[in-house]
């Protein structure tokens, strides 16, 4: 009994296209989207190999069942793109670099770029390299991040507060959840 559901299940994965529709009756739609009405699966069969496309069974369960007139593999050609497409994650992680003694014009410019990231959805690092000496002044770096974090605190919010990671400060910030 258990071997007949797996095959069962095993079949409605899969979908029905022209020989394998076996319904005494079905609703024909062609590429168009029109409805040619309700024939047997051999005159629907016959009216897509003319056309010189598939017939595939889309709803099972109506009465009596769909099929479509249309060409099988770039159906399932659009299908896997959509599912890949799907799977892709859509936020990205941009790093904005700086120094702590950066000049007022380049950092209104790394502002500028943050801003524009936070719209589009991307999550933003910002990182302040500290090398030789200036690893004694993590007050200024510190100082600077919570700056960057004030004048972008409309469109942003704190992931990550300041952090030392080795020679570099760090800070994440990920944009604001409308609504």
């Amino acid at each position: 009994m258990k071997q007949r559901k797996d095959q069962n299940n095993h079949n409605n994965n899969q979908t029905l296209t022209n020989e394998r529709i076996r319904f005494p009756e079905i609703r024909v739609i062609d590429q168009d989207g029109s409805n040619l009405g309700t024939m047997t699966s051999r005159e629907g069969l016959s009216i897509a190999q003319e056309k010189q496309l598939d017939l595939v069974l889309f709803g099972d369960k109506a009465k009596p069942p769909v099929c479509k007139i249309i060409d099988y593999g770039k159906f399932k050609y659009r299908q896997e793109k959509e599912k890949k497409a799907s799977r892709q994650v859509k936020t990205q992680l941009k790093e904005l670099k700086m120094r702590y003694k950066i000049e007022e014009h380049d950092y209104s410019v790394r502002v500028k770029h943050a801003q524009r990231f936070l719209k589009s959805g991307d999550q933003v690092k910002a990182s302040i390299r500290l090398r030789g000496r200036e690893n004694l002044h993590t007050n200024l770096a510190r100082d600077l991040l919570d700056r960057m974090a004030k004048d972008l605190q409309d469109l942003a919010q704190v992931q990550q507060a300041p952090k030392k990671q080795g020679s570099s400060m760090t800070m994440v910030l990920v944009p604001k959840q409308s609504g």
